[in-house]
């Protein structure tokens, strides 16, 4: 007897992301401009605050873990954290900050492992 399909996957919305593309045409940013009650302008806007404040914390964790693989002494190809901070536009005092964050993120096992 054939397996039943698996339904597709919708991809996650990012909290407060709005519910269709913006056309490009516009200077719209994410339809706050539209908003006349001050009180809705208000709760939007620090709904899409608190969205791109979470987003960058875990954009920045992903970072740290990708700072910490690519300097990873134990890899041939490892990269120097001169090299990383080049790369980057960090100092070198930041990028080894942020591999050494990277590491503690990866021992504790990250999410996306």
């Amino acid at each position: 007897m054939p397996s039943k399909p698996e339904p597709k996957k919708r991809p996650l919305h990012l909290i407060g992301e709005p519910p269709a593309a913006l056309p490009i045409d516009t200077e719209s940013f994410f339809g706050l401009d539209a908003i006349e009650d001050p009180l809705r302008l208000l709760a939007r806007s620090t709904e899409l605050a608190d969205a791109f404040r979470a987003s960058a914390r875990n954009a920045e964790s992903y970072q740290a873990v990708a700072a910490a693989r690519l300097t990873d002494p134990r890899r041939f190809d490892r990269m120097p954290v001169a090299d990383l901070a080049l790369l980057t536009g960090w100092t070198e005092e930041y990028a080894t900050k942020m591999a050494e964050y990277g590491r503690t993120l990866l021992d504790k096992g990250t999410p996306w492992d």
